[in-house]
């Protein structure tokens, strides 16, 4: 009887152990002080790629100077190599070809990959200003298809299209239900495309460190990964029916622990 409990106290104290993790471990920027403040470095914005979808609109104090310029008003600008939603006669936005050019009412081809939105807002008011188009231009260029994946140890992997254009890696994770509990949180990847290169690097959740880095703001068409930790690996290593094995097991072992009881009982009674 007394190995028996000893026995029972050391299985229990073992379950504790593993099931117990650090709360460091899982603890978003745990190395951080609270009340603290911190001056974001990276930028939230890219350079404009191709296959991006912007929308530009063209503002002045005469409003009929701009009309053969803004897609809302201006039907010709469809047989230009504007983009259209299926089934609709809405105009919806300029896609940066391969050669990284859009067509722009007017204006024609404008090579527009590797420029910042404000760059080429700007590039476009001064076309317009200098070939005498309109005196007053403001020009507002946005991204219409922004997009990032996130994948792996999440709660619900997928594509994220999002509605403007700053996105943080946080933000991110909230929209697909954050890590689960077995997401390693020390380093998510992250997989970038911009100007015909890949990068790939790493951020750290747990770390204030994450506010410097270059990824803590995503970009267009980014891939965040999350890496399954150790336990995790272990398990998915494991065969599949281990659980069924070890059930049907211990269904054997209570049926004949039974039987024996019984066989014992029925000894003692009937002698």
């Amino acid at each position: 009887m007394k190995i028996l409990k000893l026995f029972t106290c050391v299985v229990l104290f073992s379950v504790l152990v593993v099931s117990c993790r650090p709360m460091v471990e899982i603890a978003y920027i745990n190395d951080a002080q609270r009340d603290s403040a911190f001056a974001l470095k990276g930028q939230f914005s890219g350079g404009i790629q191709a296959n991006d979808l912007l929308g530009i609109h063209v503002e002045s104090e005469t409003p009929e100077s701009t009309i053969q310029f803004n897609q809302e008003t201006n039907k010709i600008a469809i047989s230009q190599g504007v983009v259209m939603n299926p089934g609709s006669s809405a105009v919806s936005g300029y896609l940066v070809n391969h050669d990284g050019d859009i067509i722009f009412p007017v204006l024609g081809k404008i090579h527009v990959v590797g420029l910042t939105h404000n760059e080429l807002a700007a590039l476009i008011e001064n076309r317009l200003i200098s070939e005498g188009h309109i005196i007053d231009p403001v020009v507002t260029v946005k991204l219409m298809n922004f997009k990032v994946c996130v994948l792996g140890d999440v709660s619900r992997p997928g594509q994220l299209v999002v509605s403007g254009e700053r996105l943080t890696i946080f933000e991110a994770l909230s929209m697909v239900g954050d890590l689960t509990i077995y997401g390693q949180r020390q380093n998510v990847t992250i997989i970038r495309e911009e100007n015909g290169l890949r990068t790939i690097g790493e951020v750290d959740l747990t770390s204030q460190s994450i506010f410097d880095s270059p990824y803590y703001y995503l970009h267009q068409n980014d891939v965040v990964y999350v890496e399954p930790n150790m336990r995790r690996k272990r398990a998915a290593n494991r065969d599949p029916m281990i659980m069924t094995y070890i059930s049907s097991a211990i269904s054997i072992v209570s049926v004949l622990s039974s039987a024996f009881y019984y066989y014992i009982l029925a000894n003692r009674y009937l002698k």
